[in-house]
């Protein structure tokens, strides 16, 4: 399989598998996305989007290359959750504020789900910090692939 195989195969299976399994780590297990969460999906759609009209649209390397920016971009803003969650910097939005836009007299209001707290942790990774781990590198990679030519 040569470099451009390879790229366009991580670009397609990267953020499918990341996005599966927030999906599921939402529906199955009741990990419900934060505000800063979302940002970090967002990407992970744009990147499968270029992924795949990578396989009509030439030339592919391009769309395949910025499939693998929009990893990285996802893998950023994890990088970023990452560091509210663990308290290294103040989070930018109210889900990461104590109070901050919660009317405790509606009882219809959705809960807020909080920015600065990871849910879940394995090994002391939250899931942002993973996305951040596996979206940086793979990103690079699929960026390092998508351009080198022998």
């Amino acid at each position: 399989m040569d470099n451009p195989v390879k790229a366009r195969a991580l670009a397609v299976l990267v953020p499918a598998a990341l996005l599966g399994g927030a999906y599921v780590s939402q529906y199955v297990y009741g990990l419900f996305p934060c505000e800063m969460c979302w940002w970090q999906r967002y990407p992970h759609f744009a990147a499968l989007a270029l992924a795949l009209v990578s396989f009509v649209a030439k030339p592919a390397r391009v769309w395949v290359a910025l499939a693998g920016l929009a990893v990285l971009t996802s893998g950023l803003i994890g990088g970023f959750h990452a560091g509210v969650e663990y308290g290294w910097w103040e989070g930018i939005t109210a889900c990461s504020k104590p109070g901050a836009g919660v009317d405790i007299l509606d009882f219809n209001a959705a809960p807020l789900i909080r920015c600065d707290v990871a849910p879940w942790t394995l090994w002391g990774i939250s899931l942002a910090g993973f996305n951040f781990l596996i979206s940086t590198v793979s990103g690079a990679a699929i960026v390092a692939l998508a351009a080198y030519r022998k």
